[in-house]
């Protein structure tokens, strides 16, 4: 059977961050109805019966906002409602995410009671200044708390998240974070840019001036130094943002890269199914009363064979990897390599910003910066 996903969303946080742009609202923990949110899951699971029918599901993404706020006596009783329609492997990857605000060793040993069997932790910084800048409620010995506490139990498999590209920081105190945490016994580490999202907070403050940035040299400088600590560690950098230890990446998100099929449950959550050549993608009720007491159904985009192939291009060029431009197209019914496309390639193989063996096409590492629009390129 193909392989396939979940991806789960719990849209409540203590606090908005104001970088964020998921869908995520600020709640008083005692005014989350837990259990209301899970049968609202369950009831939108009968509805999915027909797009999980055939497909393999390989790993769980629990994704928010904080699911880590969500009771693990409700998350399993969903964990098990999936288990019991679906076709789950028995190795499957189940990962929840957290704060550091609402995880401690009696949190993961109950997560991991629920049948969790990884963990990532939003960090995003190990600098109280700059933990402040973005609006997390933690502080850096939080952080590292958290950390050491969700390795400490019996859950196997711990991640962490960290945000570079800060104003004001070095790409050396950018590097020296991340090997911090991982000499902490991390065996994974999503390193990600600070991006300014229109919607959000530091949207509304970038777009009248008042927001302070960082230089984009020093942002680049800081994505190599993590890089060249990261890898002299013995991390792979498998996808642009991602490093692990081998054998330590994530199944879930390298199934988005490479195009795989996923079932969206929960408020705000999106979905992707196919049949054949073509592809639907569905986003869920964002509203979180609405979702728990009316449909989860919201909005639709059918998807042509064309357009399919332009995401696996998007995702697959963002793993080291790379991936076979053919294959894709023989897979979706469509001729990849047409005339203008190749021009494309033969262009950007000449300006060293992509490798082509066979039909295998990969972004080379110094090129990285750039794989956005090396990937508009071959649209």
């Amino acid at each position: 059977m193909p392989r396939a996903s979940v991806y789960l969303h719990f849209p409540y946080c203590l606090e908005k961050c104001p970088y964020c742009d998921f869908v995520s609202y600020k709640i008083e923990r005692a005014a989350i109805d837990h259990a209301a949110y899970a049968d609202a899951v369950l009831r939108e699971c009968d509805t999915r019966l027909d797009a999980g029918r055939g497909r393999s599901i390989a790993s769980i993404f629990i994704g928010g906002g904080t699911p880590s706020l969500w009771e693990p006596r409700e998350l399993a009783r969903v964990l098990a409602g999936v288990r019991a329609r679906f076709d789950v492997t028995a190795d499957v990857e189940i990962t929840v995410e957290c704060n550091p605000t609402s995880l401690d060793r009696a949190r993961a040993d109950a997560l991991a009671e629920a049948g969790v069997n990884r963990l990532s932790i939003g960090v995003q910084s190990l600098r109280d200044p700059e933990l402040k800048f973005l609006g997390r409620l933690h502080d850096a010995q939080g952080a590292v708390a958290a950390v050491r506490a969700a390795l400490a139990s019996p859950i196997a498999r711990v991640s962490a998240d960290l945000i570079f590209g800060l104003p004001g920081q070095s790409p050396d105190d950018a590097a020296k974070q991340a090997v911090t945490l991982v000499d902490l016994g991390l065996a994974h580490l999503s390193c990600y840019q600070l991006t300014i999202e229109p919607k959000t907070r530091f949207g509304e403050l970038a777009k009248r001036g008042r927001l302070p940035l960082a230089e984009d040299g020093a942002v680049a400088d800081a994505f190599i130094a993590i890089d060249d600590a990261l890898t002299g560690r013995g991390f792979r950098h498998y996808e642009i943002s991602n490093y692990a230890k081998p054998g330590e990446e994530a199944r879930h998100n390298l199934g988005y890269w490479r195009g795989e099929e996923y079932l969206g449950l929960g408020c705000g959550a999106f979905g992707f199914t196919r049949t054949g050549s073509r592809g639907l993608r569905y986003r869920n009720e964002i509203d979180p009363a609405r979702y728990v007491h009316e449909a989860p159904h919201q909005e639709r985009e059918e998807l042509d064979a064309s357009a399919l192939l332009r995401e696996r291009i998007m995702l697959g060029l963002r793993i080291e990897d790379g991936f076979d431009l053919a294959a894709a197209g023989d897979d979706l019914g469509i001729d990849a390599f047409t005339t203008e496309r190749r021009r494309a390639i033969d262009t950007l193989v000449t300006r060293k910003r992509l490798t082509i063996t066979g039909t295998h096409l990969c972004i080379p590492r110094p090129a990285w910066l750039f794989a956005d629009d090396t990937a508009a390129c071959l649209f």
